[in-house]
């Protein structure tokens, strides 16, 4: 088993002007090879930073992987680094230098800088990782005592493409590496992130292989379960039971596994029983149906939307009477459902969702505060309806409520389901 740290290298990093892809990339690969990942980090184009950094995460096991400053600019200077912490001076390495020249002849430069012929500079004794998709090639440094450095350019296109072709088949060889991490995910909707924890907190601390972690998104929970096998069968008998236990203890807040989706789900469920499906929404301006619509296969149940978001609109599309609008308000009980039966009739749906509410930042009251959503289902015999009101600025609210309706009406679809079954 081999245990590495990322570094990825570039003061855009720190500035917030590029997303680091290349660690969340690197970090699937060293899993997919049954590599630790112990931890990432990214630092400025500053060589004494760097180097503090690189000797402290060489001590911590056996290796680094990083990424950037191998460019031909004054700035790069990753291999001046990497040469001072494994203990080798830099030397011109000839075929790494003629395939910087042959690169650069063929985007037409006749002559070679003094900054293109550094890049072909490398630790003595290093195995040298080539790029054929730029002009940086990558290396990878041992120190004496058999820990490694292996560097690798920003660019992600060339990273990819050199840790998938030289970097992983090393490291395969080097370590002898075997087993891989596999994964599923459990996601669940409905239940809070800590109520998840106190069902499932024994299991964090018992569990080893597999283990278990909890990721919360906006109204929705994953539960990945981990496990280091040497094959999937062998991954899947150890999973299965931890994921039997998950789904006792979860129970229904979980609605689908890896990379089903809480829409993808709904599309399933209608087209199974043979539903049609509209919604009509104020609040949510359509964010609802465009989830639907997202699903492949969506038009085997999906009648369409109405994005009714003034009140002249609900009425004349979706049939709310002016009185109840009046009476009750935009953002109240009975227009949701009202909505819900318009978009039922008016799209001859067998169900539909309705959104209204208050997004904010102005409009809300003491009895209406902004962030209240009211959901309207309607279906054959059944009209029901649901009130959140979502934490948040604007934003904030529409995507939540996006989830939880899609929750709500998931919800509704299951229990009509179990009805019928029992």
């Amino acid at each position: 088993m081999a245990r590495v740290e990322i570094v990825t290298i570039g003061t855009e990093l720190l500035l917030g002007q590029l997303v680091d892809t290349n660690a969340a990339y690197i970090a699937r690969a060293m899993a997919d090879h049954g590599v630790d990942v112990y931890a990432k980090h990214s630092v400025g184009d500053n060589p004494e930073r760097l180097e503090e950094m690189l000797r402290a995460s060489i001590e911590r096991g056996d290796g680094v992987i990083t990424t950037g400053g191998l460019g031909p600019t004054y700035d790069d200077l990753t291999k001046e680094v990497v040469a001072s912490v494994i203990g080798a001076p830099l030397e011109l390495h000839a075929p790494s230098l003629a395939a910087v020249e042959a690169r650069l002849r063929r985007f037409g430069f006749t002559e070679i800088g003094e900054n293109n012929r550094r890049q072909a500079f490398m630790p003595v004794g290093a195995d040298v990782l080539e790029n054929p998709h730029g002009s940086a090639p990558g290396f990878v440094a041992i120190r004496g005592d058999g820990k490694f450095i292996a560097s690798m350019p920003g660019v992600p296109r060339e990273m990819r493409a050199m840790l998938d072709e030289r970097l992983v088949p090393w490291l395969v060889e080097r370590f002898a590496l075997h087993d891989a991490i596999y994964t599923r995910t459990l996601h669940a909707v409905g239940v809070a992130e800590s109520e998840i924890d106190r069902r499932i907190d024994d299991l964090f601390r018992t569990l080893e292989n597999p283990k278990i972690a909890v990721l919360a998104h906006e109204g929705r929970v994953d539960v990945k379960i981990m496990a280091k096998a040497g094959d999937s069968a062998a991954a899947d008998a150890m999973i299965a039971p931890v994921e039997q236990e998950l789904r006792e203890r979860i129970g229904e807040g979980i609605f689908g596994v890896d990379r089903q989706t809480l829409e993808g789900t709904i599309v399933a469920e209608c087209t199974a029983r043979g539903l049609w499906l509209g919604t009509a929404e104020s609040v949510t301006g359509g964010g609802i149906a465009d989830a639907i619509v997202r699903v492949a296969g969506a038009s085997a149940c999906f009648r369409g939307g109405v994005v009714a978001y003034d009140n002249a609109v609900k009425a004349a599309l979706l049939g709310v009477e002016a009185g109840t609008i009046e009476r009750f308000g935009a953002v109240s009980e009975e227009v949701a459902m009202a909505m819900a039966r318009g978009a039922r009739e008016r799209l001859h749906a067998d169900v539909a969702l309705a959104t209204t509410g208050i997004a904010g930042p102005a409009g809300g009251s003491a009895d209406k505060p902004v962030g209240l959503v009211w959901f309207g289902y309607a279906a054959a015999g059944e009209t029901s309806a649901r009130s959140v009101t979502f934490p948040g600025e604007r934003e904030d609210v529409r995507r939540r409520a996006v989830t939880f309706g899609l929750n709500f009406l998931w919800r509704r679809l299951t229990r009509v389901a179990e009805m019928k079954a029992g």
